[in-house]
Formats: C-alpha cells, sequence, structure tokens
C-alpha cells in the first residue's frame, strides 16, 4: 500500500515546548497525531537516545508511527518507524538500506531541482518548504510561497509532499489547496503547551 500522510504533521521541539519528547508524543498523539517527527538539534546522542526511547515506547502504545530527525543510528536503535533526512545527511540510499524496505524514509526539498532530482530516490514522502518565513531554523532558505509549491506539487505528484515553514491556521487551507498533501506544524502546535492537545485536534479538524 503506497505511504500516505496525514493532513497534519507535527514535530517535536523541546527548547519551544520545554517538554520531554516523550511528553510532546503523548500530548500530540491525544490530539490525532498519527505520525510524529522527533527533531533535535542539540541534544547528546545519549541522552536522545533515551529520549527517543521513551517517546518510541509512547508511540506504539497511541498505535501511532514515529520519525527520527537526521539520526538513522538512533532510529535504528530505538526500533523508530523511519528517518527524516536533510539535504546534507547520509544520502537515502544508504538509509533505505540500512532501515529496510517498509522503513519510512522522508527527505528535505527546497527547490524544484531537489524535489526533481528526488523523484530517482527510494523515498517515502518529500518535505518543501520554508513555504513561508519561519524562526524555527537559524539560514532558512529562501520562501518559496504558494505559487511554487503549486508547480512543485505537480511534478512530484507521484510522492507524498509535506509543506513546511510559517503555515499558520490562517494560511493552513491555502497550504493544502496548492498541492500539499500535509502541512508540518512545530512553533503553533508547541509555544503554548497546556494547549497542544487541543491546537492538533482543531487543525485536523480544519483540514479534514
Amino acid at each position: 500500500m503506497p505511504f500516505r500522510l496525514p493532513r497534519v504533521y507535527p514535530l517535536t521541539d523541546v527548547v519551544i515546548s520545554g517538554l520531554s519528547h516523550a511528553e510532546q508524543v503523548k500530548r500530540l498523539a491525544a490530539g490525532g497525531a498519527t505520525i510524529i517527527q522527533l527533531r533535535e538539534k542539540s541534544m547528546a546522542a545519549s541522552d536522545f537516545y533515551s529520549e527517543a526511547k521513551a517517546a518510541v515506547d509512547i508511540a506504539r502504545k497511541a498505535g501511532i508511527r514515529l520519525i527520527i530527525n537526521d539520526r538513522v543510528d538512533i532510529a535504528l536503535a530505538v526500533g523508530a518507524d523511519g528517518v527524516h533526512l536533510g539535504q546534507d545527511d547520509l544520502p537515502v540510499e544508504s538509509a533505505r538500506a540500512l532501515l529496510g524496505p517498509n522503513a519510512i524514509i522522508g527527505l528535505s526539498t527546497h527547490n524544484l531541482e531537489q524535489a526533481e532530482n528526488a523523484l530517482k530516490l527510494p523515498v517515502s514522502y518529500l518535505a518543501l518548504g520554508p513555504i513561508f518565513t519561519t524562526r524555527t531554523k537559524r539560514n532558512p532558505e529562501p520562501e518559496i510561497g504558494l505559487s511554487r509549491l503549486q508547480q512543485i506539487s505537480k511534478v512530484v505528484e507521484a510522492i507524498p509532499l509535506v509543506a513546511i515553514g510559517g503555515i499558520t491556521t490562517e494560511n493552513a487551507t491555502d497550504v493544502i489547496a496548492a498541492g500539499a498533501d500535509s502541512i508540518a506544524q512545530i512553533s503553533f502546535l508547541l509555544s503554548d503547551p497546556p494547549a497542544i492537545t487541543c491546537r492538533i485536534a482543531n487543525l485536523l479538524r480544519q483540514l479534514n
């Protein structure tokens, strides 16, 4: 069966939320998330392993899938469902060889050329962004905008596409209408920890 993305694809962030990855997964799952990416850029590998292992345990109990950002080794060690790779991470072919044919492998792309090149790779889905200005990354790529999102989504229509970067409740519907199968969310969902479950539930209702 072809891989399908849910309308909302949340990413964890301990700095924004002030919560452990496991606690974020618990709250996001309670609001209806079915796939979650653990995003960690600064934690020591041993600490991230422990956090990821706890998050996987919660995901299994909730019946949802868990993706590890960047770290194929951590994904393998904790038995995650897959990995999300950036343009400068381990090559997709190598990750596929390590993780096997059933793993979910996502790839970040930032322009039409990268998206076209990804069509030749054994990926499960593509991420495209930033669609709008974002504060989540220190040195973001140039903003893509809705018109180029629409253009690129037609080129890669055979692969599920998740849009990321500056997406809010005000523009989320327009992003889906422009061709994205899913929207990735970080700041909006996590910036008010007590509201995480409610926010993702409301966003899923808005987009489904």
